[in-house]
């Protein structure tokens, strides 16, 4: 938990996409094989929305 303190504001930024896209695999992958293999493929395809959205957000900032 100290790592993530020491981190600045862009990063925790970027860590928050990176999870929510890591989070977002998973729960696809879990669909995919225990629900169904569409509803997996739908949330699979959150995972470059999500880095997209980051790359978007993250652009302006100043390191």
């Amino acid at each position: 938990m100290d790592v993530v303190r020491g981190l600045g504001p862009f990063h925790r930024t970027k860590l928050v996409f990176l999870a929510a896209a890591f989070a977002s695999f998973l729960l696809s992958v879990s669909l995919w094989f225990f629900v169904d293999r569409e509803v997996g493929l739908f949330v699979g395809l959150w995972v470059p929305a999500i880095h997209s959205l980051g790359a978007l957000v993250l652009t302006g900032e100043k390191r």
